[in-house]
Formats: C-alpha cells, structure tokens, sequence
C-alpha cells in the first residue's frame, strides 16, 4: 500500500474539473515556503520555470530548479520542490478528460516523448525567447481560465497544444522524419503499454516482441529511434522505479520486493538493481 500522498483530482474541491493552472509564486505563498511531501497526481503536471532556486526531486533523481526550464511530469511519478526563493513559473495541470474534451488525441501526448512515465525526467532548457512564447501561452490560459469567454476551455486546449507542441520541436530526439514517426509511434506506444501492464513478470526484451509478433531486434531498433532508448532500458528503468517506490515507501523486506516483481531469488534482484543504480537495495533504502 502507498503510503505517500497521492492527489486523484486537478481540483480537490471541484472533481469535475479537468484543467487548472496556478502561478507557481502564488503556491509557495500558500504553503508559506515549505516543501510538500514527496507525491504524485493521478493527472499531468507540467512546470514552466522562469526563474527559480532549489532542488525538484522526480522519481528519485534531483534537478536543480533554474532559469528558463519546463518539467513535465507523467501521472504516477513521485515528485517533491524544494525551493530556497519563490519560483516565478506556472503550474498546468490537466487530466486524461481533458484532452478528451479538447479533441487531443492521448496519443498526441504519447507520441510527443515529452512524459516520461519511467525514464529519468530531465528538464527542458530554453532560450529567453523561447520562454517568452510559452509564458505569454501559460499567461493567455490563466486569462481563460479565470474568465466567462465563450469556448474558454476550447481556447485554453488550443494554447496548451501550443506549449507542448512547441516543446517537442525543441527535443533533438524527436528530430525524425514523419514517415518513421507514423510508422514507429503505434509500436512503440504498444510497448510501453504491455511494460506498465507485464514489467514484473516479463523481464526480457524478447517476452515483449513476442507479445507483438515481431523480432527483438525490430524492437530495440524502433524504440531506440523514437525515444533514445533501447526496449530493454525501458524495461529496466520501469523495474528499477518499481523498486525504488516500494524501498522507499513500504516497508516491505527485500525479499518481498524481489518476489513482487518478479525475481526467483532476492539475490537477483539486489544484483540486477545495484547494476542499474549503483546502491545496493538496503544502501538506496538508507540514503534515500
């Protein structure tokens, strides 16, 4: 069982709310410069930083909050601010039904690479200019969202497609041809999904090509075109936040932890997760 917080809805007092947006010096005004507890959301967050100090820890791995970045955190990942000034930036969330209701098709936000739902979540640096675009986009949508204007949700989609649009184009990786795009999207896309649903019973790239009737080395070379990676480092780093979560926030035994995913012998496990880390299980579980 979780025993960190996790929050379901965009809005605690309104859940049929599917959007919200908040200055992010309004939040560190709110909770009067003390960080929150490591959580996570049911519903995406994106952080569009324009000048700020401090640590933002994102599944284990510390960013240093600086000038000029955009954090964008999948639904699921554990995530904590620690800020030694306010953060001047914007905090944009915004759910599943959201997208749903704005005509975006969730693929849209799949194929984009942008959320990355078990790969180590870095930030996005951008230039000044840059940043003046995506803050006069985050600005227009607190417009929209604290107004009465016809088709305000609709206007708000139209500006957030923008921002994450805009953002894709910035990422070298996805510096790809159209025709490998489309071609290699629907695969890679089924590959994450069957990782999120076997990773604690399918530990080899091969279980995955199998399940998509193609040969691992197809397989490795797609996903490594599309997202920089290869299957099998999505399947490790999917095991290793797997672990990570449950050593640091259960008090389940290494043991336990080896058995619920997947491994015959805790040896194993603690071998396969200090190859990937660096930390033994116990030494992570005491500095974390």
């Amino acid at each position: 069982m979780d025993v960190f917080k996790t929050y379901h809805n965009v809005n605690k007092s309104d859940d049929s709310l599917s959007f919200g947006i908040s200055r992010m010096e309004d939040i560190y005004a709110k909770r009067s410069g003390k960080p929150d507890e490591p959580h996570r959301h049911d519903y995406y967050t994106i952080l569009v930083v324009l000048d700020g100090e401090g640590q933002h820890l994102i599944d284990f791995n510390q960013h240093a909050l600086e000038k000029n970045q955009v954090f964008f955190i999948s639904p699921g990942q554990v995530h904590q601010l620690t800020e030694d000034k306010p953060t001047i930036g914007y905090a944009i969330v915004f759910s599943s039904q959201f997208l749903v209701l704005n005509n975006i098709p969730v693929n849209f936000i799949e194929d984009i690479n942008l959320f990355n739902d078990f790969a180590h979540t870095l930030p996005l640096k951008v230039d000044s200019k840059v940043m003046d675009r995506f803050s006069s986009y985050a600005n227009e949508m607190i417009g929209y969202y604290n107004g009465n204007a016809s088709y305000k949700l609709e206007a708000i989609g139209a500006l957030l497609k923008l921002l994450l649009i805009g953002s894709h184009n910035l990422c070298s990786l996805n510096q790809l041809d159209v025709q490998t795009m489309e071609s290699g999207g629907s695969l890679v896309r089924n590959f994450k999904q069957l990782v999120n649903q076997n990773f604690a019973e399918w530990h080899h790239t091969s279980s995955y090509a199998e399940a998509l009737s193609i040969t691992p080395d197809h397989l490795n070379r797609v996903v490594k075109s599309l997202t920089g990676k290869t299957a099998k480092e999505h399947i490790q780093s999917r095991l290793t936040i797997a672990a990570k979560r449950m050593l640091y926030f259960s008090d389940l035994s290494n043991k336990e932890i080896a058995f619920e995913l997947g491994f015959s012998e805790p040896a194993n496990f603690s071998a396969f997760f200090k190859s990937c880390t660096g930390k033994s299980p116990s030494s992570f579980k005491a500095s974390a």
